[in-house]
């Protein structure tokens, strides 16, 4: 009898923590958690592999289920060549959002905050997400800026491109650390997480 009641106390206190995590995320991200998580399941074939390798975030999902908005995309860093700012202005690194600039599975991007607000999440493609934190005097219109840490990064993995982004997600003009950090952290996002720093690393 103690048994079956210690079981039945576990089992009620896992179906509590699952429920308050499900809560956390949708707070956080503004995403359904177990939509999220099944459409994941749905797009991606369990143990499929290209060419001997997992499948990459482009060919996971569907993105012709989400807009589509052309783009020209430039990289920019928080340096003064792209800011004005060197490393011991009290500014330097942050964004309009009032975010660390950040490049990760999902980094910080600037866009025209008339078409994409604030928080608003992007799929670009040989990118990876973007998620909308920042201004800029001359991305006006269908245009992007793109964070990566050095001009040499900017220079080797990005430069001018047109390209096809997709709205995953548009935002409410907000944007904190915390969303930022629970995004990248999400567990059913590293295999793609290391997928992107690999190929960084290149």
């Amino acid at each position: 009898m103690n048994k079956m009641k210690k079981w039945t106390k576990r089992l009620g206190m896992t179906c509590l923590f699952l429920m308050a995590l499900t809560v956390t995320f949708h707070s956080i991200t503004g995403l359904q958690a177990h939509l999220f998580v099944s459409h994941l399941m749905d797009t991606i074939p369990v143990g499929e592999t290209v060419n001997g390798e997992a499948p990459t975030l482009e060919e996971s999902i569907d993105w012709s289920k989400y807009p589509k908005y052309t783009v020209t995309a430039t990289g920019y860093t928080a340096g003064m060549e792209s800011t004005g700012k060197s490393k011991g202005h009290p500014e330097y690194g942050i964004t309009y959002s009032g975010v660390k600039v950040k490049r990760d599975l999902y980094s910080t991007i600037a866009a025209d905050l008339s078409i994409f607000p604030i928080g608003t999440i992007l799929f670009i493609p040989g990118y990876g997400y973007g998620v909308v934190a920042d201004k800029g005097g001359a991305i006006k219109g269908n245009r992007l800026d793109l964070y990566y840490e050095t001009v040499e990064d900017v220079y080797r993995h990005w430069g001018k491109k047109t390209v096809d982004v997709y709205v995953v997600k548009k935002g409410n003009g907000k944007l904190t650390e915390e969303q930022l950090t629970a995004l990248n952290e999400d567990k059913s996002m590293q295999v793609f997480r290391q997928q992107y720093i690999k190929s960084e690393k290149k």
